[in-house]
């Protein structure tokens, strides 16, 4: 068995290995815990902290933890970057990420953070109806925290793949979405279409879509992080990746068009900007045979059998059997978990890769 990493060690290369990474995960973690912490006595100074609302445990958590997430996240990519720049076989082959692709993850693990915490605040406070905390326990409580949120978000940066993307994505989307139907001023908003919920100038409306905005930039991150794994030998594979790429791209930034253009304001170019993206998806799942043969092929046959519903979906809403909004939800759930599953192969290629590579380093060692 072998010796655990020296402490030195660990602050000179923290995330060169795993039990590197989630030491100085920790070590983050207890600084996050000692701020939060202190900050929190002086917050809750007064007595009688609620659980949720204006002032609350939950309030200092969600808002406190979306600091401490940023700023976790970016020393995670710095330390990571910092190790990529020392080993010279994944220069070549790991794709960088450009300094938007990084600020629009570190704010959606912001946003994820903010969300969730308030999320489970409103949850817990009606569990406890009624109660408050003392100062101390307010403090310390939330502390905690923003430890558990620092640690989670450093790991997320310096363990960052597709597989891990994909994880974000799906936690990014669903949060987001609930969290605005959850707050949506108008309780029937579903009988008109899902794009509703972004028609208003309230709390909810923004969140829904700052929430598309923020996806549609993490797609456009994936079409890049995650292609750069796909085989490229052959002038033929080259050219399939290089327009996937390109078809995720066009994905993305006509998401994020259906969350800057509000159909209220902008009815023409947000329809577009839907209609055209899940026009490009079926046209990319249509030719994902041919433009990447190395795919499984129970992946791309998943794609046909995604698109043979949204076909179904459409002639239900033709007929007048299914309204708007169930189609919208459905083909939303059907493109984004089947980006999500795309990001998961090819995450299982840099895995079968990532091993090769120890597997060469064992033998020349």
């Amino acid at each position: 068995m072998s010796d655990p990493t020296p402490l030195p060690r660990i602050f000179r290369r923290p995330v060169d290995d795993n039990e590197s990474r989630e030491s100085s995960a920790l070590l983050v973690g207890a600084g996050a815990f000692v701020v939060g912490t202190a900050v929190g006595f002086f917050v809750f100074r007064d007595g009688g902290v609620p659980i949720a609302g204006r002032g609350s445990i939950g309030d200092f958590a969600a808002i406190g933890g979306a600091l401490v997430t940023i700023v976790a996240f970016l020393l995670g990519c710095a330390l990571r970057r910092t190790r990529n720049r020392r080993e010279s076989a994944d220069d070549d082959v790991r794709p960088r990420l450009r300094w938007f692709d990084i600020a629009a993850l570190s704010l959606a693990h912001a946003v994820i953070a903010l969300l969730g915490w308030i999320g489970a605040a409103s949850v817990v406070s009606r569990s406890f109806i009624g109660a408050t905390a003392y100062p101390t326990s307010a403090a310390l409580l939330g502390g905690v925290a923003l430890a558990v949120t620092a640690y989670v978000a450093f790991l997320s940066a310096v363990n960052l793949t597709p597989m891990m993307l994909s994880l974000v994505l799906a936690v990014f989307l669903t949060v987001g979405v609930f969290a605005s139907m959850l707050s949506a001023t108008d309780p029937l908003w579903w009988q008109e279409n899902l794009s509703a919920l972004g028609m208003n100038d309230d709390v909810s409306s923004m969140a829904f879509n700052l929430t598309l905005v923020i996806a549609g930039a993490m797609v456009t991150i994936i079409a890049n992080y995650a292609t750069a794994y796909l085989p490229h030998t052959t002038a033929r594979e080259v050219r399939g990746r290089r327009r996937v790429r390109l078809a995720l791209v066009l994905i993305g930034v006509l998401l994020a068009c259906v969350g800057i253009f509000p159909v209220d304001d902008f009815l023409i170019a947000h329809n577009l900007s839907a209609t055209g993206m899940v026009i490009i998806y079926v046209v990319l799942v249509a030719r994902m045979r041919r433009l990447l043969p190395s795919m499984p092929r129970v992946f791309v046959l998943l794609g046909y059998i995604y698109v043979a519903c949204i076909v179904v979906l459409a002639v239900l809403f033709v007929t007048g059997y299914y309204n708007l909004t169930a189609v919208e939800l459905v083909v939303a759930v059907l493109i984004f978990s089947w980006i999500i599953v795309f990001l998961r192969n090819t995450g299982a290629v840099e895995q079968v890769r990532d091993d090769s590579v120890e597997h060469q380093k064992a033998l020349n060692n």
